[in-house]
């Protein structure tokens, strides 16, 4: 026999085949561990065996640090809810800073980054957990196979709901990245607002600028529809103010400012006009106003079939002076026959003067609203002498030896009627049809009018005069604003998996005080260290599946060796329930398997064959 002969006993088969499933050992009795072999760790220079493997991810940073992080992210965003809902949303800039990338990316990604690192780490240490359970079954003793060598560790506890919360980790990045939404919000601030308009008459009202830029607007908003300019609705003129600037989109600004209300009161006549035709180049509109007065207006009938116009009207409070007069507008136009058809409008235009706080659309300075405060009670050479609370009626002018203010005079007088009869022009239905209504020309001259006299007076009846008040300013701004729900879901998400953490952890620690490991589990090479001389491997076979290694297997009971750290099957008996323990695990290493030793030794005795030792 040659030195290097092994002492333990021959396998049967043929070392090139596999055994077959009818040769290969089903019974868990027909194995022995060689523990006893191992030696017994040798001690370091300090009398300790050698150090304990302590992973990183069982360290107190990791299994406090961890779940603590979870518990202040998760108060954390419930301290951002509640500011969010308080002061409706954050304050973001009005312009993407990052142009290279979209705000929808930027809200759903960016978000993640701050939970996904705690969910990976979250993971890992779930992951550590289950890597240990099998040891930590194994360290206590009697651990059957599923528990322990088969790793069906779902059924313990602490790891079912390790996994449970691990498996919540993937619900973070999602509501992370729903949470956030950009949204116009409206912003109030109370500031003050710059005044540089007051009420006054104009000094240079005589030059007539402001009427003919007046009747030129009504014109060009009948050709282009336009709306009413700056400072300037239905029939209001208000004090100018300065806008700011960066005010957000869509900002007003209310201000308790002075206001003029222009009232034209136009009324259709008491009776159709009469027309008169004096030869083919002269004739007379005669026309008697609900007051009882009348009015005549000359006109030539040879210069067209459509004629329109506006003259000094009557009234029982009418001004002598023909600037301040009521005026009556007239329309002409021959019918198919040649008979000329005509409307007349009477107009007694008049002025109030309000406080007022009034809204204006800080874009666009049109204003958006006007509400009456208190009535104008100061004293100015608008509501006094010279005019004393009496307007202009903007369309009448005494004749001046300067053309140029006689042409502004002449475009004022001849553009108002111009713009209602033009507006007559494009309804529609056609003139006839503004001809026919009872109020065609009445609403058309209402409304044109009261624009002309509005535009009119804004320029007219404010003077340049700086001044401060008070204002409130109102404005959408992009606001940064957190969607309740998901983010309490995950708020109470990272709460509760921080809080069970904490305990899921703790009591994990304290399982794993009796487990002496030296190197990480999970690798090749761990495992074969561990198990290498436990011996029940020859009961597996590398082709088995899980039915076949679970019942080889089931007949054992698995721990590992308190001497050495070797996991060691113990035989189970199923009649006591209780599988075969010495008191000293050292004792049992050395001896190996009772029960073999015993059938070994019987067997011995009976001369049925011989010890691995004999010679």
């Amino acid at each position: 026999m040659s030195a290097t002969t092994s002492i333990l006993p021959s396998r049967v088969g043929s070392p090139t085949t596999p055994f077959s499933h009818d040769e290969a050992p089903t019974s868990s009795k027909t194995f022995r561990d060689t523990t006893h072999l191992i030696p017994t760790p040798p001690a370091q220079s300090t009398g300790k065996r050698p150090k304990k493997y302590d992973p990183t991810d069982f360290g107190l940073p990791a299994v406090i640090g961890i779940p603590l992080v979870m518990l202040s992210l998760g108060i954390a965003l419930e301290f951002a809810i509640e500011i969010s809902s308080k002061n409706g949303g954050f304050a973001v800039p009005a312009r993407n800073v990052l142009s290279i990338f979209s705000t929808q990316f930027l809200l759903a990604f960016f978000p993640g980054l701050f939970v996904i690192p705690v969910g990976i780490l979250w993971r890992e240490v779930d992951w550590m957990l289950r890597r240990y359970q099998p040891y930590i079954v194994m360290s206590r003793g009697n651990a059957r196979a599923e528990e322990s060598v088969l790793l069906d560790y779902y059924k313990h506890r602490v790891i079912f709901w390790s996994s449970m919360l691990a498996l919540s980790t993937y619900l973070y990045q999602p509501l992370a990245g729903s949470i956030f939404q950009l949204q116009m919000r409206n912003k109030i601030d109370y500031v003050q607002a710059q005044s540089i308009r007051s009420l006054g008459l104009d000094p240079s009202v005589s030059q007539l600028n402001a009427f003919a830029a007046a009747a030129g607007f009504v014109q060009a908003a009948v050709f282009n529809d336009l709306e009413d300019p700056p400072f300037i609705k239905g029939g209001w003129s208000m004090a100018e103010f300065v806008f700011p600037t960066n005010t957000g989109l869509n900002g007003s600004m209310t201000v308790n400012t002075t206001g003029i209300r222009s009232i034209s009161n136009c009324s259709n006549p008491a009776a159709p006009p009469l027309v008169n035709t004096v030869g083919l180049t002269s004739g007379v509109i005669s026309s008697r106003s609900i007051d009882g007065c009348t009015a005549n207006v000359t006109f030539d009938p040879s210069i067209s079939d459509q004629q329109y116009g506006v003259a000094v009207g009557c009234g029982p409070n009418a001004s002598p002076e023909i600037t301040f007069a009521p005026v009556v507008f007239w329309f002409l136009k021959n019918q198919t026959d040649g008979a000329p058809e005509v409307r007349t409008i009477f107009c007694e235009p008049s002025m109030e003067l309000y406080d007022v706080s009034a809204a204006a659309d800080l874009g666009s300075g049109q204003l958006t609203g006007v509400n009456i405060t208190n009535d104008y009670t100061s004293a100015n050479n608008v509501s006094g002498p010279p005019i004393n609370g009496i307007p202009y009626n903007g369309v009448i002018f005494e004749n001046s030896t300067n053309p140029f203010i006689q042409a502004r005079a002449a475009a004022a007088h001849v553009g108002v009627p111009g713009a209602i009869f033009r507006a007559a022009l494009q309804n529609p239905k056609g003139l006839q049809s503004i001809f026919d209504l009872p109020n065609g020309f009445l609403d058309l001259t209402s409304t044109i009018y009261t624009r002309h006299l509005a535009v009119a007076a804004k320029s007219i009846y404010f003077v340049n005069h700086n001044t401060t008040l008070p204002a409130v300013q109102e404005s959408l701004v992009l606001r940064l604003w957190i969607d309740p729900l998901p983010a309490h879901v995950l708020a109470f998400s990272l709460l509760a998996s921080g809080f069970l953490g904490v305990f899921l952890h703790l009591i994990n620690r304290r399982q794993r005080r009796a487990l002496y490991l030296t190197a990480p589990p999970g690798t090749l090479a761990a495992t074969l260290a561990l198990a290498a001389r436990s011996g029940f491997g020859e009961l597996l076979l590398p082709y088995d599946d899980f039915a076949t290694l679970d019942k080889k297997l089931d007949g054992l009971r698995f721990r590992l060796d308190k001497r050495t750290g070797a996991i060691v099957a113990d035989p189970y008996d199923s009649a006591d329930d209780e599988p075969f323990r010495e008191p000293d695990d050292a004792k049992m290493s050395l001896l190996g398997n009772r029960r073999l030793a015993q059938e070994m030794a019987l067997a011995v005795a009976e001369g049925r064959r011989k010890m691995p030792y004999d010679k």
